[in-house]
């Protein structure tokens, strides 16, 4: 009798503590259009319960995954992102300086937590005393919390501009300053990719922080640095986007983010072509068990003979 084929069946692995539906992820028009292609796909809220899959897809939106999540994705055959554990800015950034290093040039500062650290000040909200340990934080200085809006990370002409406090603070990091300028202008390079698919842009603000709200013009399908690549590949990311400026011929990362978002609830024509182009990445991640299926029976062919 001829085998029944079964469509293909991917787990989304989210927090328990953070609401996956109401945050407008990029993974959303993705999962969309996998299920418009035959690619069953099931949202898991934590680890409580395993759901059988061709996959895991690691969703995590904190900055370090939970060493209970890692070993739960441990059960599927196929673990996308399950390299990708850490994504602090003093893992990924090449440019944090300390207080006495021999830099003058000019500087930013950030929360070592990707997004200002906005997710784990969420999760930890969830718990009474940390609620009243955050109202606290609120009278403090800035300097002092744990938490920065990205939008208001502020840039100092250099490290003696640095208000005091800053360097004895473990939440925030001090980083060159290096942007990619345009004229009068700032650039910023961002790459987005699921597998062997990818989309890539420049974007042109007037303002140093370079946001969504104050770009002025998009340059659509950018070159990608090989160093960028091989970068990607060390930090084992399958899925994710990447912020970064060209500054003396050399690719300068800015932000790795293993979760990114996509703000438009209606997208354009051009925009669902890139949609599609990147949801057409996942074929060759679930391909992966294909292959580890084939290595198993290459193993036990060789234990036989």
């Amino acid at each position: 009798m001829p085998s029944i084929q079964m469509n293909p069946k991917i787990a989304i692995l989210t927090h328990a503590g953070l609401k996956f539906e109401t945050v407008p992820y990029l993974l959303h028009p993705l999962v969309t259009l996998w299920q418009k292609q035959g690619i069953d796909v099931v949202i898991l809220r934590g680890t409580k319960d395993f759901e059988p899959a061709d996959a895991v897809f690691m969703h995590i939106d904190l900055t370090t995954t939970p060493a209970d999540y890692v070993s739960f994705a441990q059960r599927y055959p196929v673990i996308i992102n399950g390299g990708v554990r850490d994504i602090s800015k003093r893992k990924i950034s090449s440019h944090i300086i300390r207080r006495r290093d021999d830099y003058h040039g000019p500087v930013l500062v950030k929360t070592d937590r990707n997004f200002g650290g906005g997710m784990e000040r969420h999760l930890a909200r969830r718990k009474p005393l940390s609620r009243i340990g955050d109202s606290l934080r609120k009278r403090l200085p800035w300097t002092w919390r744990h938490y920065l809006k990205p939008s208001q990370y502020p840039v100092y002409p250099s490290p003696m501009n640095v208000p005091w406090a800053i360097w004895w603070n473990k939440n925030l990091v001090v980083e060159k300053f290096l942007p990619e300028r345009e004229g009068r202008h700032y650039a910023l390079r961002q790459w987005v990719f699921l597998g062997n698919h990818e989309v890539s842009q420049r974007v042109i603000s007037s303002d140093p922080i370079v946001k969504a709200c104050n770009v002025l013009q998009r340059e659509k399908g950018i070159p990608i640095p090989d160093s960028l690549r091989r970068l990607r590949s060390a930090m084992g990311f399958d899925y994710g986007k990447f912020d970064f400026v060209m500054v003396d011929g050399e690719a300068i990362l800015l932000d790795a983010n293993r979760t990114p978002s996509f703000n438009i609830g209606s997208p354009s024509y051009e925009q669902m072509v890139l949609l599609e182009n990147l949801a057409g990445g996942m074929p060759a991640l679930l391909k992966r068990r294909d292959d580890l299926a084939a290595a198993d029976d290459l193993d036990a062919h060789r234990d036989v003979t």
